[in-house]
Parts: structure tokens; sequence; C-alpha cells
């Protein structure tokens, strides 16, 4: 087997091995030649030891010559057989000041939520519009709008989860846009208006047979009444090892994109009488870590069991900040990307989220932005 790292240092090694008669693994001392018996055939004929070793030689420089060649310009001539390039992390690196941003108009597109169309309800600044990111040890490709609908011609791509999986369906969908010239031809499937109250969310691209979709999962597994003769304080339960009835509409998709988090929290589940519910059994003291992780358990068994991944691409995203500042009724009036996570910004999910995606057979995308 050869190694495929022929350094600088390896190569002048070789040419010294090789360098003639004059090198000191060439020269002989006459007293070796005097205890050794020789078959003479003629003057000038060279024996058949020294043809053979010659022959021997002569291949074996040639076979190692033929190798190096191939090795070097195999990326050349055999497209499956190319020297591995270093891979890029994008999701390693900073957001980056740009005044060619943003990417579109949020009031010009009409599959923006009211809620989070800031310049439409009041904001004034646009420097916080201006921001795109820059992985470390590359460069990403400007979005062009016209050319990733010709990528997605055909296909179907879905979100689930919470409204952090809806506003990146939104921003999607507006990014797309950009692209067609008869905007008419872009509609939401049901004639619905954008809510974070539906549960499913379908915008078609008629000119290019593509439909971006969301569907509201915000815990990905079945909410659900509880077992009978339970106590009073539970009205609702998440069962735990099922995932969302909906789930069924979610197999036959090209991309795949998940989120939850946010919902698995005290005030939205022990204090509306949420609690969780595995085997047909009430879970009453269960931390809510525990629960989400066998949430995610129940997810990942059935990605690897009911999504061909031959052609749907999974991707997860990881625990992101909330919408809002300490205050839950005000926005978060950031004007720049922070520079470094805050202690509130981190969480177990996220670790919890890469201990279960490492032990699938096959891993979705996890997508973790960090500075």
């Amino acid at each position: 087997m050869m190694i495929g790292n022929l350094s600088r240092s390896s190569s002048v090694r070789l040419a010294n091995r090789t360098s003639g008669l004059n090198s000191p693994r060439h020269s002989f001392s006459v007293s070796s030649f005097s205890h050794r018996k020789w078959i003479p055939f003629s003057a000038a004929a060279p024996s058949l030891i020294s043809i053979a070793g010659t022959f021997f030689l002569s291949a074996l420089l040639l076979a190692f010559a033929c190798a190096l060649y191939l090795y070097l310009l195999r990326g050349t001539f055999f497209t499956g057989f190319a020297v591995p390039e270093e891979k890029c992390d994008v999701f390693s690196g900073s957001w980056v000041p740009d005044t060619t941003y943003p990417l579109y108009n949020s009031s010009d597109c009409p599959f923006v939520e009211r809620g989070f169309n800031c310049l439409a309800n009041g904001r004034e600044d646009t420097g916080y519009l201006k921001w795109h990111w820059k992985p470390n040890t590359c460069d990403l490709p400007r979005f062009d709008a016209r050319e990733a609908l010709e990528m997605l011609r055909g296909k179907r791509v879905v979100f689930v989860g919470d409204s952090m999986s809806r506003t990146q369906w939104e921003s999607m969908i507006c990014m797309l846009m950009t692209g067609v010239d008869d905007k008419n031809s872009v509609h939401e499937v049901n004639g619905n208006r954008i809510s974070k109250t539906i549960r499913f969310l379908g915008v078609r691209f008629e000119g290019y047979n593509l439909s971006v979709e969301f569907f509201r999962s915000v815990f990905l597994v079945q909410l659900g009444f509880p077992p009978k003769h339970g106590p009073k304080r539970v009205k609702t339960t998440l069962k735990l090892d099922r995932l969302d009835d909906i789930s069924h509409r979610w197999v036959d998709s090209d991309i795949l994109i998940f989120n939850s988090g946010h919902w698995w929290a005290p005030s939205k589940l022990f204090d509306l009488g949420c609690y969780f519910q595995a085997g047909g059994l009430l879970k009453l003291g269960m931390p809510i870590t525990s629960a989400f992780k066998i949430a995610l358990e129940t997810w990942a068994f059935w990605v690897e069991t009911m999504v061909n991944t031959n052609r749907t691409h999974v991707f997860f995203r990881t625990f992101e900040p909330s919408h809002w500042s300490s205050n839950k009724k005000v926005c978060d009036m950031t004007q720049q990307p922070s520079s470094e996570a805050k202690g509130d910004d981190r969480s177990e999910f996220g670790e919890i989220l890469a201990e279960v995606v490492g032990k699938m057979r096959v891993s979705p995308l996890v997508s973790s932005w960090s500075p």
C-alpha cells in the first residue's frame, strides 16, 4: 500500500539511493571479489546475474514511477479518484458587515408576518439588516435567487418546528421570490395568510414546480389527552414515544429541516397542565431534559425507518436564542450580532441533540452557528 504523502525530503532520500555507481551502496572492496567464484562468458558480455539485477531494478523503478504518476495526477484523469480537498466548516465563523444587504425588502414580500416586519412596525434604523455570514476558512458564494430556484426545480422543501422554523421558512420564500418575474405565480396553496396558529402552510412556485412548506410541530411528538384516572392537574400529555400525528406528511420531501426546544420549558408545559407520558404511563417526575432526549430518540428512529435518506436531505437546527429580550412582550432591539454567546443563550438541548444524532446510523446535518 502506498502512502500518498511524498514530501520533498523523501524524494531526496530516494534520489540518494539510486545515484549510480558512485553511491556508497554500489562500492565494492577488492577483497570481496577475491573470495567469490565467477563463471566467465566473455570479456564484453555481462553476467546473467547482472542482467537480472538490472532488469529487476528497472522494473521496480518503472512501477514506482507509474504509481507516483497516477497518484499525483489521479484527480485529472479519474474523477472518482481525486485528492480530497480540505473541507470548510461553514458553521464556524462570524457575521460581517455587508452594505449590499438585505437580500429582500420585507414590506414587498407578502409572506412575512406583520409581527416580524420590523420596518413596517416603526423601526427606523436598518443597520441590523446589513450583515452576512462569513466562515473562518472559506467564502460562501452570494445567494443567487434564480440559481437557487433552478436547483430546487421540481423539489419539495419542508420545515418542521416552532416559530423559529416558521420565520426561517418565511425568509427563504422571500429570498426566492426576488428571482421570480411573475409574483402572482407564487401563492399559499390554501389561500391562507401567514399565521402562527395554522399547523400547515405551503407556498407554491408554479413556474418551477417547487413547494416550500411549514408544519407547526413545536414538540415533534404527539400532544394528547392523559390516561384515565390521572391526577387532576394533568390536562394534556406529551407522548414521548410517538412522533406527531402529522409526521406522515413530512416523509415525501427532498429537503427536511427540523427544530425544537423553546417550548420545552415549565411555562409551556407544567404551568399549563402538560406532563410527559411514555408506554402509556405518566412520568410526572421526569425532568424536561430527559423528556426532550426521549422525544429526540423517537424522532431519530422515525428518520432511520421512515425517511429515504438517499433522496431526502435531513437537517436539524440547534437551539437558538429567543425572539424576545428579558421582557417577554418586547422584541430584543439589537443592532448588531453578538460577538459571543451569553450564558442564557447556551442550552443543554444542543448537547442532547449532538448525543442523539451521534448514535444514528444515518446522521442528519446539524446546523449550528457559532461565533
